[in-house]
């Protein structure tokens, strides 16, 4: 950190400089339970004060409630912040549980119209495909996609939830500068194909969920008994039963080199993640989510923490043993397309 706020880097060779942590706001409308909008507020406000200049939103995050929700505050600061939204998971009215993946062109063109509209801005800064629909040619959507950059409603594109193969095929069309995908202690299987072909391409590393949706912090240790029924996390298999038992024994090896920096185990999460950017030699970006002020200092204040050789060893191993995927139905991720 540089006159208390956090350093920037390079969105990969094709995108804008921004924050080397960025700011997941799902959670301020949607999936963690009931949010205080003040508070919210106050924690966007605090993050840019230290710095952070990167927010992340999706339209299918609290049905665009989530772009309502962050507008106001995008548009005090238009000059300091980087937008970063989504498109791809269509809620079908007469079912608000289900999302269907479109990345067909007349749809492409109809999000971005609603996304822009709810945003309230000329233009999106970083604009991805939240999810991959197979039945249409990824050539076909980043095209569309491209076509957006060139009419001036985007500024730069992104992937999230990708293939190395789709990356590539994504970015003969037009240059991506960033792939989003799940990164963290206990989620790395990108790092076999994923990661080395962004670092190829010259592609940013946006991770998602660094801090295992709060699992990593030991904020909880089971879902079902510790979060509110309309909390998503009770629905996903690592956090709920004996998934959630086994993985809680493996928060011990985090809080030991916790214990080492006198830092939380979240930081320690969260500096693991931003330590890859060194570890594979491309540009990595956290976003972990919070909904308080004094937790966005604290994970901010792990960009400071540089964990030695040893202590990475040490967390190393902790991925493979994780009990649970992290999605009920994979399918929703690249995993099983790899």
């Amino acid at each position: 950190m540089t006159d208390g706020k956090i350093t920037t880097t390079k969105l990969g060779d094709h995108g804008p400089e921004v924050s080397v942590q960025g700011l997941g706001c799902m959670g301020m409308s949607f999936a963690y339970g009931p949010a205080d909008a003040d508070a919210s507020r106050a924690t966007l406000e605090r993050a840019l004060e230290l710095g952070v200049t990167l927010y992340d939103t999706a339209d299918a995050y609290g049905a665009g409630e989530n772009e309502r929700f962050l507008s106001p505050f995008f548009k005090a600061h238009r000059d300091e912040v980087v937008i970063a939204t989504k498109f791809a998971l269509s809620i079908p009215p007469d079912d608000p549980t289900r999302r269907i993946v479109r990345n067909d062109p007349p749809y492409i063109r109809q999000a971005v119209e609603a996304s822009l509209k709810r945003l309230d801005v000329e233009a999106i800064d970083l604009y991805y495909m939240h999810r991959r629909d197979v039945n249409v040619p990824i050539e076909e959507s980043v095209g569309t996609m491209a076509d957006l950059v060139r009419e001036g409603k985007v500024k730069h594109l992104g992937l999230s939830e990708v293939t190395a193969g789709e990356l590539r095929a994504a970015h003969a069309v037009h240059p991506i500068a960033a792939v989003q995908s799940e990164w963290s202690l206990f989620s790395r299987d990108i790092e076999t194909h994923v990661v080395p072909a962004a670092r190829e391409l010259g592609v940013a590393l946006v991770a998602y969920s660094p801090l295992g949706r709060g699992f990593l912090t030991g904020s909880f240790t089971d879902a079902d008994q510790d979060l509110s029924a309309d909390d998503f996390r009770r629905r996903q298999p690592r956090f709920t039963g004996e998934n959630a038992t086994a993985n809680a024994t493996l928060l011990e090896l985090i809080r030991s080199v916790a214990k080492a920096h006198d830092a939380t185990l979240g930081q320690i999460a969260l500096a693991w993640a931003q330590q890859q950017a060194t570890i594979h030699d491309l540009p990595v970006i956290p976003i972990p989510g919070t909904r308080k002020p004094g937790r966005v200092e604290e994970n901010t204040a792990a960009t400071g923490i540089v964990l030695t050789d040893e202590q990475l060893e040490l967390l190393d191993g902790i991925a493979a043993q994780v009990a649970g995927d992290r999605y009920a139905d994979m399918a929703f991720t690249s995993a099983g397309r790899e």
